[in-house]
């Protein structure tokens, strides 16, 4: 019960700073979030640190929690990526983490075709089986889940501890896609192809081919939040 609380408390707080409702300069105190939100000053406080790690929020004693200005924040958060996906300009924060993705993706992907393994080659074949199964059939949600195998695979393939730590920047993105319906009903066939010519590179040991499909995939993506945005 108590880690519902939180977690509900922080969602509020947390997408009310990343919408501008709670506006930066604004400042709040344990006493008046707990009443506000019904909750005790200890989940209070608890939600207040999260949000603080996150730089959302400054604490200091005789002044109270400050709310801060987006250049302080952990912008690479997948939470707070999140938040922003819910309460912001979901096509310009999409397109931020396209530029993000460009990149270091297409690098991941070059390196996965130098390092990646027989076992992961044979996930992302699968993964990418199964998007052309789900984007025939419209299950979307499926077909999320399998788009996010595939590029959690990629990027442990590359061998790189810095790239396989930025997948939960990745799936977020490919998430908030689904979620706010910036996905056309079926999936582009074009770039489920893509997906595939960049599991074959892998496998081929193709690093040139590798990358750049890497990229495609990437700019079809972008494009499509444009059109649809």
């Amino acid at each position: 019960m108590v880690g519902e609380l939180h977690a509900n408390l922080l969602d509020a707080l947390g997408s009310g700073i990343a919408s501008g409702r709670l506006a930066i300069g604004q400042v709040l105190t344990l006493e008046g979030v707990s009443t506000d939100h019904g909750v005790s000053r200890s989940v209070a406080r608890e939600a207040i640190r999260v949000l603080e790690s996150m730089g959302m929020v400054a604490s200091r004693r005789r002044v109270g929690i400050t709310i801060q200005a987006a250049d302080k924040w952990n912008v690479f958060d997948p939470t707070l990526i999140r938040w922003r996906l819910d309460a912001g300009d979901r096509a310009a924060q999409l397109l931020s983490l396209s530029e993000l993705r460009r990149g270091f993706e297409p690098a991941a992907a070059a390196l996965a075709a130098r390092r990646a393994d027989p076992h992961q080659c044979r996930i992302m074949a699968a993964a990418v089986s199964d998007m052309v199964v789900h984007g025939r059939s419209g299950d979307l949600d499926s077909y999320l889940l399998a788009d996010k195998v595939f590029h959690r695979t990629l990027l442990e393939a590359s061998g790189n501890e810095m790239f396989r730590a930025l997948n939960a920047v990745v799936a977020e993105v490919l998430t908030g896609r689904t979620q706010h319906g910036l996905m056309p009903e079926r999936p582009n066939a074009s770039a489920i192809a893509l997906h595939d010519e960049v599991a074959r590179a892998i496998r081929l040991r193709d690093e040139a081919t590798a990358e750049a499909s890497m990229r495609a995939i990437i700019d079809e993506a972008a494009s499509a939040v444009t059109e649809d945005g």
